[in-house]
């Protein structure tokens, strides 16, 4: 039953996606020869030669994405992901058509002996609107898929084995995502309290003796084991038991109340591993922030560059000191790196008490540095950091070493916010948990935005920056 609902859904994206190639390809046949976005210099080609390409087109898309795993029924994955992947895999699958047509040269006409030559405009026209036409007909369809499974269709049933904490966890999960087409049937529990009781609106259906009945009678789609690592046999003896049954098995394993950011499976050399310290800014999503991070910083380099010298000349004129101030800050694995500001206080203001935190109205400041602090301009220089890549411009702002030693003691799970690179601005900052405030809650905001990074929480938090950040005293 679930192997033909897959199917189904895989079978429905490869129709779209066929269907928005080739309306690719004729749509970018329009705009290179007909529209003529970019100027034709010779004469308009015949159309067949192109036809001939169409078969192999047909071919090669399907199984390029095929590969990339994009017919795989992956309910939970997130929008970007699936775009990212669709990218690649129209990369590679144009690079195989660029080869193919560099080799394949028809006849110009019948019986001539000139060979017809492909416009590489038109491949690069085909892969761009390829590209917005396949994310764009495979968003239609999630969408839509969404919708038919929130409206009690398309379900997937759930068999939750242990209706202890890790059980009820998952229940309350499963339940809250209900677009993601999962019905919770029931539990199993070998307590006897348990039984023919209501949890989390979900009925205890048995003892674990009885999954093979309750998995025929329910019509289960998927077990999702979550005994305590002290039912290690009962585990085991279940995995066996449903391995006979046609359903899907997933172990939730009794540990993730050790994780320290998010559990991931990793494999070594044929062993699994589950690592407890999982960041989601790994691989595409790495790269896909640091070209966030080069595009924003390059571009305000640029647009800051005519208010630099004046707020350089500001500062020099006051008391004829340093126009810039480097500061030791601990960054990503805890590495240290020499921040970069405008210079807001006076020269050597440490040089008695130390490094403290500054605080509101801080009397070691300059009247120059007051008003750069009041609007944050003297964080501006901190684009430098970002272009060499120790900041990015979103992310857990960094702290100094010293501080960083005494709080890693105080506060649970602080050092967890080294674990990705830190920010000019960042989810704690827009919400006003800046400078001298809670340092706890600085903490839940910046392990909410490690835990729960995406792409359009970065704008959101960019968005909010340039729409409140003035509000706030810079520190």
């Amino acid at each position: 039953m679930i192997q033909e609902r897959h199917r189904k859904t895989a079978g429905l994206y490869l129709f779209t996606d066929v269907a928005a190639t080739l309306a690719a390809f004729f749509a970018a046949w329009l705009l290179r020869f007909e529209v003529a976005v970019i100027p034709v210099t010779k004469n308009v080609p015949e159309f067949g030669p192109y036809l001939q390409l169409v078969p192999f087109v047909m071919i090669l898309w399907p199984v390029v994405f095929y590969f990339h795993g994009l017919y795989q029924s992956r309910r939970g994955r997130s929008r970007v992901d699936e775009v990212l992947t669709i990218g690649l895999a129209v990369l590679l699958a144009t690079v195989l058509l660029s080869v193919v047509i560099a080799w394949y040269r028809p006849p110009a006409w019948p019986g001539s002996r000139e060979y017809f030559t492909y416009s590489r405009a038109f491949v690069g026209l085909f892969a761009l609107v390829d590209l917005g036409l396949v994310a764009s007909s495979r968003m239609v369809v999630r969408s839509g898929l969404r919708r038919v499974r929130s409206s009690g269709h398309n379900l997937q049933r759930i068999l939750v084995v242990g209706a202890g904490l890790l059980g009820r966890e998952i229940t309350t999960k499963i339940l809250a995502h209900r677009e993601m087409g999962f019905e919770v049937a029931g539990f199993l529990d070998d307590d006897p309290g348990k039984q023919g009781t209501t949890i989390c609106g979900v009925p205890v259906l048995g003892t674990l003796r009885q999954a093979e009945e309750v998995v025929g009678t329910q019509g289960i789609d998927q077990v999702f084991i979550t005994l305590p690592l002290e039912a290690h046999k009962k585990v085991l003896q279940l995995i066996d038991l449903m391995a006979r049954e046609c359903v899907e098995i997933k172990l939730v394993p009794d540990i993730l109340q050790y994780a320290t950011l998010k559990a991931a499976l990793e494999d070594l050399d044929g062993t699994p591993v589950i690592n407890l310290s999982q960041v989601p800014l790994q691989g595409w999503s790495s790269m896909v922030k640091r070209t966030m991070d080069l595009t924003i910083a390059s571009a305000a380099a640029v647009v800051l560059l005519p208010l630099f010298p004046v707020i350089a000349l500001a500062i020099w004129l006051e008391d004829r000191g340093p126009i810039f101030y480097r500061q030791e800050r601990m960054g990503l694995d805890g590495r240290s790196f020499m921040i970069l500001k405008f210079r807001s206080m006076r020269v050597d203001a440490e040089a008695t008490s130390g490094p403290v935190w500054a605080i509101k109205d801080d009397p070691r400041r300059t009247r120059v540095g007051s008003l750069l602090r009041q609007w944050s301009f003297d964080e501006l220089p901190q684009v430098w950091n970002v272009l060499t890549g120790d900041m990015s411009i979103i992310g857990p702002r960094p702290e100094r070493p010293t501080f960083v030693r005494e709080f890693k003691h105080k506060i649970p799970r602080y050092m967890l916010r080294h674990r990705v690179k830190s920010g000019i601005t960042g989810w704690a900052q827009v919400h006003g948990w800046r400078g001298n405030t809670s340092i706890k809650k600085r903490i839940q905001y910046d392990l909410y935005y490690i835990q729960n990074w995406s792409l359009s929480l970065d704008f959101k938090i960019l968005w909010m920056t340039l729409r409140y950040a003035l509000r706030f005293n810079a520190y």
